[in-house]
C-alpha cells in the first residue's frame, strides 16, 4: 500500500498482508485481504495514531515490483 498524500512523509510501500499459497498447474483460487480502517493509519510525529483522508495505492503480486494497482480515495465522514 502507498498513501499518495499524508500530512507527513511515509513509505513508499508498505506491506498489509501477506498469504503463501500453492496451486497446481492450470489452477485457479481466490485470495481475499481485509484492509480496514485502521490498516490505513499511521503515527504522527507527537506518537498518535491518526487516520487521514487521502488517496492510497493498494498493490497485489507475486514480489514488490510486479504488482497489479487499484487507487483508493478514503475519505472519512466526520
Amino acid at each position: 500500500m502507498q498513501d499518495k498524500v499524508a500530512s507527513i512523509t511515509r513509505p513508499i510501500k508498505e506491506l498489509k498482508g501477506f498469504q503463501k499459497i500453492f496451486i497446481k498447474s492450470s489452477e485457479t483460487k481466490t485470495v481475499t485481504f481485509i484492509i480496514d480502517e485502521k490498516a490505513l493509519g499511521f503515527y504522527d510525529n507527537n506518537m498518535n495514531f491518526i487516520v487521514e483522508n487521502g488517496v492510497f495505492i493498494f498493490m497485489i503480486g507475486s514480489n514488490s515490483r510486479d504488482t497489479q494497482n487499484i487507487s483508493y480515495t478514503f475519505n472519512k465522514k466526520i
